[in-house]
């Protein structure tokens, strides 16, 4: 009978053990799982946080690009003004250059037509005479400086009359030039640089 209990006892024990180790492998099972979603879990949350601070930069991305866009339209907009700002300027130095220099020549202009009319009331004697020829060497010298200058005579005499080149005062008849040809020059004109500075004050053959 003992021996019987005995028997019984160790089976009991053992069914308890295997229960305990049962219950042991299910409760470590479920701390697996448990460790396994949590783990999951951690992982979902990381890599949310991780997406979240990707869109971050590449919202500031996109905004320093936009920014970046906006400066350099802004200094090719500043460059293109600094540009035309230049071209005008240097365009209105000229033009008021091209004044100057015409104002100053038109005020030089009846100093060669004294030059002239004295070299021309000169006899043919006279023209030996050191003064005349001291004078003459003056005068060439004006005028060497004012072609230098861009300042040329225009052409009168012979030439069809031209109302952008010459003003006519009067009408003349003429066995030696057509009808519409200048033939009297009474006053020389000059331009400068290709721009009239004085026209011609003529005659015209009828």
């Amino acid at each position: 009978m003992e021996e019987k209990n005995l028997e019984e006892t160790t089976v009991e024990t053992e069914e308890a053990v295997n229960e305990a180790d049962a219950k042991e492998a299910e409760a470590a099972t479920e701390d697996m799982q448990n460790a396994n979603e949590t783990s999951t879990e951690d992982s979902k949350e990381e890599t949310k946080e991780k997406k979240g601070k990707k869109a971050k930069a590449d919202k500031k991305y996109e905004a320093l690009e936009t920014k970046n866009e906006e400066l350099e339209d802004r200094v090719k907009r500043q460059m293109a003004e600094f540009e035309n700002f230049r071209k005008r300027t240097e365009k209105e130095k000229s033009t008021m250059f091209e004044m100057g220099a015409k104002s100053v020549i038109e005020k030089l202009l009846p100093v060669v037509d004294n030059f002239e009319r004295g070299l021309a009331s000169v006899s043919q004697e006279s023209k030996s005479d050191p003064v005349y020829e001291g004078m003459n060497l003056i005068y060439k010298q004006l005028m060497d400086e004012l072609d230098k200058l861009g300042v040329k005579p225009i052409e009168a005499l012979g030439q069809e009359f031209n109302p952008d080149l010459h003003n006519a005062v009067m009408q003349v008849e003429s066995e030696e030039f057509d009808e519409g040809i200048v033939a009297q020059e009474l006053q020389k004109g000059y331009t400068y640089r290709d721009s009239v500075v004085r026209h011609s004050m003529v005659a015209v053959a009828q």
